[in-house]
């Protein structure tokens, strides 16, 4: 298969959520990455009075959203609880979506056997690329290959992607190249991930992006000789990135991955501080809210030179290297101290 280029026409990659009605924006959060702008949406839409005036389709899918975003937190009781509200649905995108979702739900617990069934039946109905998150076949890929049928895996990677390739849609064709990567690891996964990550990028989607640089770092580890140096800093922005928007399965990964390379996990949001002795914590707070090392020294009463000292123990202790890194680090109840 010819390299995919990662330049779609700019009318195919705008981020313009396909999701319609009521579902749209909410769809476009979570698309982009803003996961927890659009758990708030769809806990706004799924309010009793307002899902009764949604279509059943718009339900079903709102709720396969919703499904995702909780397995995205390693909430699989919520997403099981959700997975029961859309069986309960009737018409074809509702039996669709019911599908997916618990295709979803059977992954995330391992039973991935069910999962390739659910996928694999998702798959078969016409309105399976109207109502999937992500291409039903990547869940299918992904079970194929969790089960032993590699093989069949690669195969059907294979042939999706090519199929999406025509479409130039790069986020598709991310999700795609991603499981074609697991799936079929004789032909050089890491470029083939590597051209996943600029077509997520074009596609403006930062936790596809975030994901998939996760996935680099960990194929760079495991991969015999000495790690890429550029491994870690993808790796301290997916962790930040995933404590931001608590994707705490992402999340417990990239510490993992950390852990190979000899390095520590950051504290999360709101205990940033807490490794940080008084006299730090002071500085830091003070260098988040963008005041300058010499007024930091004046406002303390001590010197420059010690502000500089002050912050280069604050940035080893943090796993950082400058003040706008600090700042991600520190949310705002930390900066009022």
């Amino acid at each position: 298969m010819p390299p995919i280029d990662p330049t779609p026409p700019a009318a195919q990659h705008t981020g313009t959520p396909w999701f319609g009605g009521a579902v749209a924006p909410a769809w476009g959060s979570a698309r982009a990455g803003r996961i927890r702008q659009a758990g708030t949406q769809l806990k706004l839409l799924l309010r009793d009075d307002h899902a009764a005036e949604l279509s059943v389709p718009e339900l079903a899918l709102a709720l396969l959203l919703r499904v995702d975003l909780d397995l995205a937190a390693g909430e699989v009781a919520a997403a099981t609880a959700h997975v029961g509200r859309i069986g309960v649905l009737s018409g074809p995108l509702a039996e669709t979506a019911a599908a997916l979702a618990s295709g979803e739900t059977a992954a995330a617990c391992g039973d991935h056997a069910v999962a390739c069934t659910r996928f694999l039946a998702a798959g078969s109905l016409p309105e399976a690329d109207e109502a999937a998150v992500r291409p039903w076949w990547v869940g299918a890929v992904l079970s194929l290959v969790r089960t032993g049928r590699r093989r069949e895996g690669a195969d059907l990677a294979r042939e999706q992607v090519a199929r999406a390739e025509t479409t130039r849609d790069p986020y598709v064709l991310a999700h795609g190249l991603r499981a074609l990567a697991t799936a079929d690891t004789g032909h050089d996964p890491i470029g083939t991930l590597q051209r996943a990550r600029r077509l997520a990028t074009l596609s403006g989607s930062q936790r596809l992006a975030v994901q998939l640089d996760t996935d680099i770092a960990a194929m760079t580890i495991l991969s015999p000789g000495t790690p890429d140096p550029a491994i870690l800093p993808l790796l301290r922005n997916a962790e930040t990135y995933a404590g931001r928007e608590g994707l705490w399965p992402l999340h417990t990964r990239v510490v993992s991955l950390l852990g190979r390379l000899g390095e520590q996990a950051r504290p999360l949001a709101g205990r940033t501080l807490d490794v940080l002795t008084p006299a730090e914590a002071r500085v830091a707070g003070r260098a988040a809210r963008g005041l300058t090392n010499r007024q930091i020294a004046a406002d303390l009463e001590v010197s420059v030179k010690g502000i500089e000292w002050h912050l280069s123990r604050i940035y080893r202790k943090l796993g950082i290297a400058n003040r706008e890194a600090l700042v991600e680090l520190l949310d705002e109840d930390s900066l009022r101290g």
